[in-house]
């Protein structure tokens, strides 16, 4: 066994060290032009208030925080939670950010002002995934916690509107069904009176919901879709109504909506798998997760077509900004991809470059600073976020 007189391996068995040693020299590099932050990112969303390449991140240290890309200014900083924040949202009217925290409650904020607003309590554990939409002029938030229950909020007055019991575990991710679905804008009209959400569990199940302001039912209650060996972490809509999935099983899958929502294409990721993202103009997959790489696939044959390497510790989210994918992960960076076949090449030879770079003893000199924001894990707040992303799965 080796041993070692450095007082940071106290306690450490050989790999753990090991590991440490190799996050420390592959966090050195520079793929995709990383943007550094002093906390663990859980979660990202693109900002749809303007065209630039602009998101909003939840950190591990309680904040939600807007960055944009193309200049790395991330100095607007939403604060008050004191756990980790989970998921978050924008209101429909762009008036609000809402996030899912680890104290069982969602936050909410003027998008504006960042002042705090409502905070909704019922959850009895981790809020994990929140999403918006408008019901016939309402806004309204549904919220999916750890305590297997998705709760629909108004917006505005912090009510519960229904709370929906179905999963036997955790919910992970929700989204809406864009079939027939309209927010509610000048040329539609007041919006839609229900809307079908699709939610994914811990449990494996994928389950349907039939949501409107005065009723909720379960669709198919007792055939739920089971398309996965194990937990479900992201469901996205494609441009053709199918559903894409993210699994822990390892792989990605697109559901069919012609086929009642089962699998026709099955893309092998490999590890725990916890984000999928579509390009839609080149008609590319991009998946991540626990092996640290994101993947892109070709979508009508389902080969691989590249492999972006950057992140040194898991990749919790995929944002897609026209042809650029916006990586975060819990090594506390924010990456930047093209997916344009003729960017491909160069990146690679880019990549190849810094990887020499760094085995000729280059160092990189853009550590994040502490602006007060980062609060930081305790010890077993470090061992329990480690514990819920393996038991995730």
């Amino acid at each position: 066994m080796s041993t070692s007189n450095d007082a940071d391996h106290f306690f450490q068995t050989t790999n753990s060290i090991a590991e440490t040693e190799r996050k420390s020299r592959k966090g050195k590099n520079r793929n995709g032009a990383p943007i550094r932050l002093p906390s663990k990112i859980l979660a990202a969303i693109a900002d749809p208030s303007c065209s630039s390449d602009a998101v909003f991140i939840a950190e591990s240290a309680g904040n939600v925080r807007r960055i944009v890309v193309d200049t790395g200014e991330k100095d607007v900083v939403y604060r008050g939670p004191t756990s980790p924040v989970t998921s978050i949202a924008i209101s429909p009217d762009r008036q609000r950010l809402l996030a899912g925290s680890w104290d069982k409650t969602i936050w909410s904020w003027s998008l504006d002002t960042r002042q705090p607003l409502i905070r909704y309590r019922g959850h009895a554990d981790f809020v994990k995934c929140v999403i918006t939409l408008r019901l016939y002029l309402t806004d309204i938030v549904i919220s999916g916690g750890a305590d297997a229950s998705i709760i629909v909020w108004s917006i505005r007055t912090g009510d519960k509107i229904h709370i929906l019991k179905g999963h036997t575990r955790g919910i992970l991710d929700l989204a809406v069904d864009p079939i027939a679905y309209n927010d509610g804008d000048e040329r539609v009209g007041h919006g839609t009176k229900e809307v079908t959400v699709f939610s994914a569990g811990s449990d494996r199940e994928i389950r349907r919901w039939q949501i409107g302001l005065e009723t909720a039912e379960q669709l198919d209650a007792d055939d739920p879709v089971l398309a996965h060996e194990t937990s479900v972490y992201a469901l996205r809509f494609d441009a053709d109504g199918d559903l894409w999935t993210a699994s822990a099983d390892g792989t990605a899958k697109c559901l069919s909506r012609s086929h009642q929502f089962r699998p026709d294409t099955t893309i092998l990721h490999g590890d725990y798998v916890r984000a999928v993202a579509l390009e839609e103009r080149g008609g590319y997959v991009l998946t991540a997760g626990r092996s640290e790489d994101i993947m892109v696939w070709d979508r009508s044959t389902g080969d691989l077509v590249h492999v972006f390497e950057g992140h040194y510790e898991e990749v919790t989210g995929l944002v897609m900004c026209g042809q650029r994918c916006l990586s975060v992960g819990i090594d506390g960076t924010i990456r930047t991809w093209s997916v344009k076949l003729s960017d491909f090449q160069e990146g690679r030879r880019t990549e190849e470059t810094d990887q020499q770079a760094l085995i000729a003893g280059g160092e990189v000199d853009d550590e994040p600073k502490d602006d007060g924001t980062a609060g930081g894990l305790t010890a077993e707040e470090e061992r329990e976020l480690a514990e819920l992303m393996q038991d995730d799965g």
